[in-house]
Formats: structure tokens, C-alpha cells, sequence
């Protein structure tokens, strides 16, 4: 049985705070993200695969099926 994924994660921007509740892609990774507040531009993290590993509630629904691929590999079909 497969476990169930999350598809909402809440990003909050490192520079201003701002929070932003947003459906992730399940076909592809999404490496920038406009903060809606400040219009920073968000990239990931070192080692972490997308915005939502490094900034979101939830991690994305690659890492959540394979945790211990930490972004590597077929992560967000690639």
C-alpha cells in the first residue's frame, strides 16, 4: 500500500516571514519560488532537491515516498 502523499506545503519566506499555503508539483521540482510579499526569489537550500524541502511545512511528494533519497537520484522526476 502506498503511503498517502501531502500536496499542500506552507512556504515561509526566510527574508520576510511571509507565509503562503501552495500545492506542490508532483511531475517535476520547483527550484524558484517568488515570496508573494517581498518578491525574493527563493532557490533551495543546499542539498535539498526544491523549494519546498528547504522552506515548506511539508516536504516535497518525492521525499515523502522516498525519505531517505534526501533530493538525490529520481527525485521530482528527474
Amino acid at each position: 500500500m502506498m503511503p498517502k502523499v501531502i500536496l499542500q506545503s506552507e512556504l515561509t519566506c526566510p527574508e520576510c516571514g511571509h507565509k503562503k499555503m501552495e500545492t506542490m508539483p508532483t511531475d517535476a521540482c520547483q527550484w524558484f519560488y517568488e515570496c508573494k510579499q517581498c518578491q525574493t526569489l527563493l532557490k533551495p537550500k543546499a542539498g535539498d532537491c526544491c523549494v519546498y524541502c528547504s522552506y515548506g511545512s511539508v516536504p516535497c511528494p518525492p521525499i515523502q515516498l522516498a525519505p531517505e533519497s534526501k533530493g538525490k537520484g529520481d527525485c521530482c522526476g528527474a
